[in-house]
């Protein structure tokens, strides 16, 4: 699934993720009662917490939200950096923040249990549990309310933020999706180093066999590096959820299906089928075994930690990566920063065959789902929910994406520029640069418009548009694009015009309530893929089609098929609800 970006979009530019944190204060609701995630109404009361109900559009006194998020944000600076410190001048607000580590749905769980919940929660795939044990709010009223800004970037979407066709409350301002969005930057794909193609005299890398070709040739003329450290060929990142995004979702990609999570679904019927059951997935894994029996695997990718895959990335011994960017933005930060340019990576559309087109720009149009929750215990809800509008506000949107005019960009006749030393900081520190600055950290907190969406001064939201992208990219990647005939990484790459948008959004957008069968059979599949995958792709090649014959009979005997049939209900759910005018 894509938690990317999610994504991918599993985004991203998805390089800025949310956090984990502590519990909250005292139970209140607005003057007019709250709807809480069991359908219930809390009372409004009249103790302290209560206060910030009847508060002024400009109450800035002090307050602290604690804030759960499932994605890590490891540059995230306690609210000191320069972003943080403007939003906390015109809100009021601070986070409390403590970030993901591990398996951030172990702590949903926890946290859905113990009654102790954050003010604010972003929990993305595992809302679901929060709403079953009434932790979530209904935001719905407390939108209509106080929020026009929230009003204004939903818009007609309003209603892909809804739960469930059965219950129809908003209980998570959707964050991952962004409205008028028109995406440009191709974070996925293929990697190569610029090194490895420019060797090869830059041949077209459109299949696997295309890009195993040309990392064979410079693995054989180059075994080791400067420092006689051997250089690898491919290296994986499985540790965890990782497994998602560096082992399982390419088997879609390269075989011509949209990033719908673990399913692959029928654009005609909305019919869902766990995707590792198509033959022509099989084909893909038998390619990664193939890599790894003739040496251009990484031996260690299945028992790597992270950070062991980042800092072996740093190195620039991995000549490919099967990855999204923000999955390794750290450490190709690293390379920028020691001058190692062609040792960074570029984005290719590789397929098992040319006849299959790679679907990375498939459009979604605006998701629901994912997003931000305030909890039933929240402190101050309307508080909160003014925080939250003041994100989504043009205001709120361009500090997040561009930071303090002055300081990060500036106006020259009437368009905002970012100046060249900042630019030169991003392009060769952008970890410390963003550490302190906290440009882009509150994404995953705001309703917001997407790439390629103007504001009224004519200018983009955000900073990812073409002439933009072009300017962040070092010359040795410039080069690279020229070679390929292209401007930026997405020229390669099938355009969304090529694809019919889907119905549903993503299917890995759609929230399951935590306790259903689905998901409890999800989980079951989860555990023999996670089993049987690296053992299928570490095998000998003989003995490669009869453990997937295995891993076939594991799945049905663990119900597969019913686990299809419960999901392929809501996403049909899903197009019911969102065909609603």
């Amino acid at each position: 699934m894509r938690r990317k970006k999610t994504t991918a979009s599993i985004l991203l530019s998805l390089t800025l993720l949310g956090g984990l944190l502590a519990g909250c204060g005292n139970n209140t609701g607005n003057d007019n009662g709250a709807n809480t995630g069991n359908g219930t109404k809390t009372e409004g009361n009249t103790n302290t917490a209560n206060a910030g109900n009847d508060a002024k559009a400009d109450d800035l006194s002090p307050i602290t939200f604690s804030f759960f998020g499932e994605d890590p944000n490891p540059n995230w600076n306690n609210m000191q950096d320069e972003v943080s410190k403007e939003i906390t001048k015109k809100t009021g607000v601070t986070l409390d923040a403590e970030f993901a580590v591990g398996d951030p749905a172990q702590k949903v769980a926890l946290i859905a249990t113990s009654g102790d919940y954050p003010d604010i929660i972003a929990a993305k795939g595992d809302i679901g549990k929060l709403v079953d044990a009434g932790a979530v709010m209904d935001l719905t009223e407390l939108i209509d309310k106080y929020a026009p800004n929230i009003k204004k970037v939903l818009g007609d979407y309003m209603v892909r933020a809804k739960y469930t066709n059965a219950d129809q409350s908003i209980y998570a301002i959707p964050t991952w999706a962004a409205a008028n969005e028109e995406r440009f930057v191709a974070g996925g794909g293929f990697e190569l180093q610029h090194r490895v193609v420019k060797e090869a005299g830059y041949p077209e890398i459109r299949t696997v066999q295309d890009y195993e070709k040309v990392i064979k040739s410079y693995l054989d003329k180059h075994p080791t590096d400067a420092d006689g450290n051997k250089n690898i060929g491919v290296s994986l990142n499985a540790d965890d959820w990782h497994m998602y995004i560096s082992v399982t979702n390419p088997a879609v990609a390269t075989t011509g299906g949209s990033d719908d999570g673990e399913y692959f679904v029928n654009q005609e019927t909305h019919e869902a089928t766990y995707h590792f059951r198509r033959p022509e997935e099989k084909e893909y894994f038998r390619w990664l075994n193939h890599m790894n029996d003739i040496g251009l695997l990484d031996k260690e990718s299945f028992v790597q930690k992270y950070d062991q895959y980042k800092a072996k990335v740093a190195s620039g011994r991995v000549l490919g990566l099967i990855d999204q960017d923000w999955d390794y933005n750290d450490s190709q930060q690293a390379l920028k920063s020691a001058g190692k340019f062609d040792q960074t990576y570029g984005h290719y559309p590789v397929t098992m065959s040319k006849d299959i087109k790679e679907a990375s720009f498939w459009p979604t149009g605006f998701m629901g789902g994912y997003g931000i929750a305030i909890s039933t215990t929240c402190k101050d809800p309307v508080r909160a929910i003014k925080f939250l509008d003041f994100l989504a506000s043009d205001e709120g949107q361009i500090l997040n994406n561009w930071g303090i005019e002055g300081k990060h960009y500036k106006v020259v006749d009437g368009k905002r520029v970012v100046p060249q030393e900042v630019q030169d900081r991003i392009n060769t520190d952008n970890t410390a640069f963003t550490k302190e600055t906290g440009i882009g950290f509150y994404w995953n907190m705001m309703a917001h418009y997407g790439d390629g969406a103007k504001d009224s001064t004519g200018n983009y939201y955000t900073k990812n548009f073409p002439e933009q992208l072009v300017v962040g990219y070092s010359d040795v990647e410039k080069e690279t694009l020229a070679a390929y005939k292209a401007t930026t990484w997405k020229d390669l790459f099938p355009k969304e015009s090529e694809f019919k948008e889907k119905a549903y959004g993503a299917a890995w957008n759609i929230s399951i309530p935590g306790e259903d069968e689905v998901t409890i059979l999800g989980n079951k599949m989860k555990d023999i893929t996670w089993k049987r995958i690296p053992e299928a792709i570490l095998a000998k090649p003989a003995d490669f089609d009869k453990i997937w014959d295995t891993y076939m009979k594991d799945l049905e005997k663990a119900g597969v098929e019913k686990m299809e049939a419960g999901y392929t209900k809501y996403v049909q759910d899903r197009v019911e609800l969102w065909s609603v005018k």
